[in-house]
């Protein structure tokens, strides 16, 4: 009988834990299902771009996993039973949409890996759900590109969060639509996690392209028009874009799996669930403990790692294998300053700021090249590693299932 491994979520995690699986393990002893609402890549670090009118390149899965044997279900998950080993699912119609006339079906798996990652964060602030715009995900960027196109020159836009993905929204918004007046509200200080000398460039940036910052501004009420802050100031805002945080996929908290306060899934190193050893956790839906023992934070730079660590580990289980133990730290932190601006902070591996930076149209240019490269891993996940398929042995596929063996 074939070793069930059921992915949830096709993100950069997702698909490469997927993809990484098929190269590792032999067709005939595993089934790869890859659960996922839209039949295409979503390149989540780009959505900025997205928003502001430009056009990214189509990369169907269909063409990325051809001849791997991996399944793609095109389907919304709805929920996950860890003790029956089901995964409720919907079937989409292709757009991230539930197809008409659907119903709930079951899926039972092996093996499962976590993958649903995380979305926007409202911050239970009055106002932000109803009225603010996100970017965390592709149908959220679309709609902010039509509301965006269609502004009059002159008009507001407010971008919320101080963040990596605060500052590239405004940045590139900013460039895109110098006919219109930005503004960033932060809960801090402009880049105040980064350098001396990051911070100045950052400010350098935001002033070429005149954007407004209001520093220290806490958004504590979002109405169609404006923003209230915590000391009670409103500044107009036409749009308003909620960059402020990320929360993960509730359906984690709603089973019995360990998960943290925030529900991330509660993972060993080898980011497998200390509760629940058929399922592994990947990106930004597990909890995983980084240098100094600080937990990751959500970011593609470490979720890629993750499912590395996760694939290589389900398949040493399977096979019988030796365990990767690979430290997952930081080197840099990557900034798009809109298309030919860029900042690129260095870090020590618990991710502080040290005093080397790069800048400039050279740092533009990096930034890009990580963002292609990103893509890049998900059709090509051994990172330019031999292909080395080994066969599942029946005390792999016994020690972590319940898996009948063929007579």
């Amino acid at each position: 009988m074939q070793h069930r491994i059921i992915v949830l979520g096709a993100g950069y995690t997702g698909a490469i834990a997927a993809g990484r699986l098929a190269k590792r393990l032999r067709r005939e002893d595993v089934t790869i299902t890859l659960v996922n609402a839209e039949p295409d890549f979503v390149e989540r670090v780009r959505m900025h771009q997205l928003a502001t009118g430009q056009d990214l390149k189509p990369r169907p899965f269909s063409e990325m996993f051809a001849g791997t044997g991996i399944e793609l279900r095109l389907a919304k998950v709805t929920g996950v039973d860890v003790d029956r080993k089901t995964v409720s699912v919907i079937n989409a119609n292709g757009a991230g949409s539930i197809a008409p006339g659907s119903g709930v079906e079951e899926l039972a798996y092996d093996t499962l890996v976590y993958a649903l990652g995380s979305g926007w964060n409202a911050q239970d602030v009055p106002g932000a759900a109803e009225h603010a715009y996100e970017i965390a995900g592709r149908p959220g960027a679309l709609r902010l590109r039509e509301r965006l196109a269609r502004l009059d020159a002159g008009q507001s836009v407010l971008v919320v969060g101080g963040g990596l993905t605060g500052v590239e929204a405004a940045t590139e918004i900013a460039e895109a639509r110098p006919d219109l007046h930005i503004a960033l509200a932060a809960a801090g200080g402009l880049g105040d996690w980064l350098s001396p000398k990051g911070r100045e460039h950052l400010r350098k940036v935001f002033g070429k392209l005149g954007i407004t910052v209001h520093e220290h501004a806490a958004v504590t009420g979002v109405e169609a028009d404006r923003v209230t802050t915590a000391d009670g100031k409103a500044i107009p805002a036409a749009v308003t874009v909620w960059t402020a945080g990320f929360a993960v996929h509730p359906i984690a908290q709603a089973t019995t799996l360990e998960v943290t306060g925030t529900g991330q899934i509660v993972v060993d190193g080898t980011m497998r669930s200390v509760s629940h050893p058929d399922v592994y956790a990947v990106g930004d839906a597990a909890m995983v403990m980084g240098p100094g023992d600080k937990p990751l934070r959500m970011s593609c730079a470490s979720g890629v790692p993750t499912a590395w660590q996760a694939a290589d580990a389900i398949a040493a289980r399977l096979t019988g294998g030796k365990l990767p133990n690979t430290s997952i730290r930081y080197f840099n932190q990557c900034i798009s300053l809109g298309r030919n601006e860029g900042l690129i902070q260095y870090v020590t591996a618990d991710d502080r700021a040290v005093q080397a930076v790069l800048t400039g149209r050279f740092a533009a240019v990096y930034k890009e090249l990580i963002c292609k490269g990103a893509a890049w891993s998900v059709a090509n996940p051994m990172l330019g590693l031999p292909t080395r398929r080994r066969r599942v042995t029946r005390e792999g596929a016994a020690a972590g299932t319940a898996v009948k063996e063929a007579a």
